[in-house]
């Protein structure tokens, strides 16, 4: 068969399995699509679509297998007058775990590195021409709005680096992946054209950015592509940079490599595998984490011996010549990227491994952030260079958790907010909610339209915003705990405004957690635009009006509200006709004993000196309103743990405030409004405080011996 598209073409050969043909195509703009079918061959699917561009105007493939059809097209990947591929996102439930797949017998397994090991070799059976890009089809269903996503990979660059990643990362980019051929010597300038031609012709058709996703040398590439393309809106997701390449340990050995026998050489890459990463991390991957430990380890024993036999399958992604063509990329790169690094505008997001024997990605990450004050950086303490195929990184939930997944020019954090996945919630209860609830055994009670009080939540109105309003406890400690109850029972998640100080990383090199959760479950910077946005959409917003001054109390101020005297959200809410829900929260405030406040410790000598000048690098929340609320310096009190109080929520019954515009400039009547919400909250935590006297399951050794004993939530004080 033959496809004509212009006489001006040059003709591309394509020999594929059972038919072959000649396909007339454009030098600049090369595209082959094709199916890899390799159901036989692996439990994974691999590739939809390869795009690529030949410098000489052709390529020559040896084999593609199962071949179903050959287009002119655009280096985006769409054929001549195609629609391009994209789906509606798919809803929650729908979703499977992003690390997953369905095997031969359509049970669902974890994908690891072992899955990595047994896919390389199909990339390699046609494996000659220039430089492409893949979709694979794990990375089919992206939203209609999706930024586009580049990967560029590593040494090995074949492009599978992914495959633990691409599910997640597919709900949220559309997701391509550079393959560099093991017999292709585009030069590291060549391949910086290569991907520059698609990037700038992305950047032009799309509103937002175009992100990059590099690890060790494809981090060069994209810290290369941002200093040269500085009028470009990128965004970097960088993964241990080979920008510190020249101070590798391993550099005295690579001399050695290049002059080693074929003998001797077919060992390197198995003694490397044990250097490049970490070998229980990574066989971690494949082992449920939700499985408690005494299943664990048997599994995980399991997957260790399943991984080391897939090992020598590295010699044959870096046999000896296309081992030293690769570092000479990777040293030029590292050059190349170096010389230019504080030309680079981008923003950045650089992931980190702690135990990287291959490069010191740990020293490069402080330098770094020295030259380009915008990278944020996350640290894996145990993890090594091969960070993307180890247990325990989710680089999509960490794009959202650091405020880098936006559609236009600058992030906003209600219209760019996407909610966390089921398996996000999950690997959140998993990691921290799950163990706090069973410390804690919370309590909800709610009251009722006739003033009685029941166990649960309140009964929502549908169709009006809601604005929750409550006590703020000491330093917030149960507000994942009131966050993940709405979630599992209602299917809703509460926004909560948050003070800015959970923008700031406190940490040199932090770790994955903390304020990454807030952001991940919505949570937005606090002031009345943010509010007003929230209520206009129709989302539901939690509000602390007591902020810093309220959650971090001085001595004898537990349960006490410190609010400003203005009608702050009242306006706001009467506004978008929102109904607000007053709560009342207690044992959070018991969960420690200030020793000295923070009145106390502004009043001793040198230690004054030294919390001042730490709280004044916080921003502040609040710049206006009246009363104690303004004083709101972020000094935490020196205090030593309790043991843990149990933990309870009143809701009181909620206040409509639709209909009610016509009074929103009345002072008497907003004041009025605004004072029922403080009191409704103060005699929750009135009824709360005495009520919780009755609980015969107060004390944490009852409570704790009884759920244990029950496998059931021990009763409380009859309501």
């Amino acid at each position: 068969m033959a496809f004509t598209a212009n006489s001006a073409f040059s003709p591309l050969s394509v020999a594929c399995g059972t038919c072959s043909g000649t396909l007339e195509a454009s030098p600049v703009r090369l595209v082959v699509n094709y199916w890899h079918d390799i159901s036989r061959a692996s439990s994974s699917s691999i590739v939809t679509k390869s795009f690529s561009r030949s410098r000489t105007g052709s390529i020559t493939p040896k084999r593609t297998p199962n071949f179903v059809r050959s287009a002119v097209a655009t280096e985006t990947g769409r054929l001549d007058g195609e629609k391009p591929d994209v789906q509606s996102q798919s809803t929650p439930e729908e979703v499977a775990p992003a690390s997953t797949y369905l095997d031969q017998a359509g049970e669902t397994k974890l994908v690891s590195v072992k899955d990595y090991m047994e896919q390389v070799p199909e990339y390699l059976k046609c494996d000659d021409g220039p430089p492409r890009w893949f979709c694979s089809l794990d990375a089919k269903g992206y939203p209609k709005d999706a930024p586009l996503l580049l990967f560029i990979p590593g040494m090995d660059s074949i492009g599978l680096g992914l495959l633990m990643h691409q599910k997640k990362l597919a709900r949220l980019f559309e997701v391509r992946c550079l393959h560099i051929p093991l017999h292709d010597r585009t030069s590291f300038v060549g391949l910086l054209e290569f991907v520059e031609e698609v990037l700038k012709e992305e950047s032009s058709k799309r509103p937002g950015p175009v992100y990059l996703l590099g690890e060790s040398f494809g981090a060069t590439v994209c810290l290369s592509l941002a200093a040269r393309n500085t009028k470009l809106d990128l965004v970097l997701l960088i993964v241990n940079p080979a920008t510190s390449f020249e101070r590798s340990p391993l550099q005295p050995l690579l001399p050695l490599l290049r002059t080693a026998s074929p003998e001797l050489f077919r060992l390197v890459p198995f003694a490397l595998s044990f250097t490049i990463g970490n070998p229980i991390k990574m066989a971690l991957a494949s082992v449920d984490s939700s499985l408690p430990p005494w299943e664990r380890l048997p599994k995980l024993a399991d997957a260790l011996t399943a991984l080391l036999p897939t090992l020598p399958t590295l010699v044959d992604v870096m046999p000896k010549e296309a081992l030293a063509w690769k570092l000479q990329l990777i040293s030029d790169g590292a050059k190349y990227a170096n010389s230019r690094l504080r030309a680079v505008k981008a923003d950045i997001l650089l992931l980190v491994s702690g135990n990287d024997q291959v490069i010191p990605s740990a020293d490069e990450a402080r330098r770094l952030k020295k030259l380009l004050p915008q990278t944020r950086i996350r640290y894996f303490k145990d993890s090594g260079h091969t960070l993307l195929l180890e247990e325990g990184v989710e680089v999509a939930s960490l794009v959202k958790s650091t405020n880098l997944l936006r559609h236009s020019k600058t992030y906003d954090p209600i219209l760019d907010f996407r909610p966390p996945f089921p398996d996000e919630i999950e690997a959140a209860r998993n990691s921290s909610i799950r163990t706090v609830r069973q410390i804690f055994s919370p309590v909800f009670l709610s009251i009722t339209e006739n003033g009685n009080v029941r166990k649960g939540l309140p009964k929502l109105p549908e169709g009006r915003p809601l604005l929750f309003v409550g006590n703020h406890t000491f330093i917030g400690f149960d507000l994942g705990i009131l966050v993940d109850e709405f979630l599992k029972e209602k299917d809703i998640l509460l926004r909560g405004l948050a003070h800015p100080v959970l923008n700031l990383d406190s940490e040199e090199l932090p770790e994955p957690g903390g304020n990454d959760l807030f952001h991940l479950f919505g949570s937005v910077p606090v002031n009345g635009r943010n509010l007003y946005k929230l209520l206009s959409r129709g989302e539901p917003a939690l509000l602390y009006p007591g902020g810093v001054r309220e959650a971090l109390k001085r001595k004898g101020e537990q349960y006490k509200l410190i609010w400003s005297e203005r009608a702050e959200f009242v306006r706001t809410a009467i506004r978008h006709g929102a109904t607000i829900i007053p709560f009342a929260a207690v044992g959070g405030d018991d969960i420690a004993e200030v020793v000295l406040d923070q009145d106390e410790l502004l009043r001793i000598p040198f230690v004054a000196d030294y919390v001042r000048n730490w709280a004044s690098r916080i921003p502040e929340a609040r710049t206006s309103g009246a009363g104690d609320v303004l004083n709101e310096s972020f000094v935490f009190p020196l205090a030593y743990p309790k043991v843990p109080p149990r933990m309870y929520f009143v809701f009181k019954q909620p206040i409509p405030t639709e209909g009610m515009k016509g009074s929103i400039n009345d002072r008497n009547y907003t004041d009025g409004l605004y004072s029922k919400v403080k009191t409704d909250i103060e005699s929750g935590l009135q009824y709360l405080l005495e009520k919780r006297e009755q609980d015969p399951y107060k004390n944490f050794t009852s409570r704790i011996l009884y759920e244990a004993t029950n496998d059931s939530q021990a009763p409380t004080f009859d309501y």
